[in-house]
């Protein structure tokens, strides 16, 4: 069954030419098609777009006052095509961007600023959340994503390592002593991270091997910034990624331990996005510059790795 755009596309150009052959051509179609997509028109309109002689093709008082409504109509959605089309070359518009909370405060947020100094079209909503959000339920463009990447249908950038240091203050550990390997952990109160995918009482170390590690606290939270400010007090040993605790290692605030046993090396910053054929430019931009920001290495780990 002829569609209905096709019908008016049709219609308009047998108007604007004002012969069925000349349509045809003008539109790559056969004569007879384009017959049938204006039969089809009119037999649901109810009435002659055209009187139709072997000499001649006028149009009736119908087919005027609809000829002015499908131009205005095609008129729109060409309009339309040209605007998400031009989303996908030129990066502008609303961008809606989902980031772990601390990582967000800390690497995102200071950045967005030479961001929109490039790119001054594009509008962000900052989303702030440790909550693994749903991209196409939710609405979001982008999402930053820290650790292990489970199965996903999503597309995935990797724009940096997520390095991970066990710390101390130096007031806790003039006080309890320094541990010198993993097993040692099982003597301290290390502070757990209850977002952490093993566990709040589990800390993967070993570097790519990813072994487990039975620790044990009396905190636990689910914010590093939290666990952050109770190590520097001298509460406990916390194992963090260095974006969150590189500013205080360089302040000396914090010591970070060398046990037997190194940090993992399994996890990772990555961008993610629903998977388009063409993704529109403000996601690619977006991706683009922090990937920039964070090469060759990122700024978090110097002098810290």
């Amino acid at each position: 069954m002829p569609d209905r755009l096709t019908g008016l596309e049709v219609f308009a150009k047998v108007a604007a030419t004002g012969s069925l052959s000349a349509a045809a051509r003008a539109m790559g179609l056969s004569q007879s098609m384009v017959t049938k997509h204006l039969a089809a028109l009119e037999a649901r309109l109810g009435t002659k777009l055209f009187h139709r002689t072997t000499r001649r093709l006028s149009m009736t008082d119908a087919g005027r006052i609809f000829l002015e409504s499908s131009e205005r109509i095609l008129g729109e959605i060409e309009a339309a095509e040209a605007e998400v089309a031009a989303d996908r070359l030129e990066p502008r518009g609303l961008l809606r961007l989902n980031v772990p909370l601390v990582f967000g405060v800390r690497q995102i947020a200071p950045r967005l600023a030479q961001f929109a100094q490039i790119y001054p079209r594009v509008t962000i909503e900052l989303g702030l959340n440790d909550r693994l959000v749903d991209l196409a339920e939710e609405g979001w463009d982008l999402a930053i994503r820290i650790g292990n990447l489970r199965d996903s249908s999503l597309v995935a950038r990797r724009l940096a390592p997520c390095r991970m240091a066990v710390c101390a203050a130096p007031a806790y550990l003039a006080g309890h002593g320094t541990p010198r390997t993993a097993a040692d952990l099982a003597k301290h109160n290390c502070l757990g991270y209850t977002l952490a995918q093993a566990g709040a009482e589990r800390w993967v170390m070993g570097g790519r091997s990813g072994l487990s590690i039975a620790v044990s606290g009396n905190l636990r939270a689910n914010n590093g910034d939290a666990l952050l400010a109770a190590a520097v007090a001298g509460q406990g040993i916390i194992y963090q990624p260095t974006f969150i605790v590189a500013d205080d290692l360089r302040a000396g605030h914090l010591v970070q331990l060398t046990l037997d046993l190194p940090p993992s090396e399994l996890l990772a910053v990555y961008a993610v996005y629903l998977p388009h054929r063409h993704p529109p430019a403000k996601v690619r931009a977006f991706i683009d510059f922090l990937a920039g920001q964070f090469a060759p290495e990122p700024p978090w780990d110097v002098g810290v790795v």
